[in-house]
Formats: structure tokens, C-alpha cells, sequence
């Protein structure tokens, strides 16, 4: 299963309570924090949505390389 890398590269603050839940659902809190998620046309669609605030990229999935 393919993946994708999603780091936060703008501040929370001052962020609409939308934008805010999408982060959380996402799993970013801090700036710079990356996580690696499923590559699944919910999560492209919550990327698409903050393309202001993440940056993100396919990558292959880390748990099929064990």
C-alpha cells in the first residue's frame, strides 16, 4: 500500500475551527512535524484543502519494507 508524507509547515494560530479539526485529523500539532499516512483519497483531500499550510508527497509505505 503506497503513502504519503504530510508535514505542517504553517502556524496553527488563528486558524478557522475547520482548518483546525482537519490538522487534528491529520495528527499535526506542531510546526515542522511530519507523519506518514495512507495514501487514500480522504487524506489527498484534507492536504488539498490546507495546500496552504502542508506540504506533502508520495512516498513508499515504511511498514511494507519489515
Amino acid at each position: 500500500m503506497s503513502a504519503i508524507k504530510v508535514k505542517l509547515v504553517r502556524s496553527r494560530a488563528g486558524r478557522s475551527h475547520d482548518q483546525l479539526a482537519i490538522l487534528k485529523g491529520l495528527g499535526l500539532y506542531r510546526m515542522n512535524q511530519e507523519r506518514i499516512l495512507p495514501d487514500t483519497p480522504a487524506t489527498i483531500g484534507m492536504c488539498r484543502k490546507l495546500q496552504h499550510m502542508v506540504e506533502w508527497e508520495k512516498v513508499e509505505d515504511i511498514s511494507a519494507k519489515s
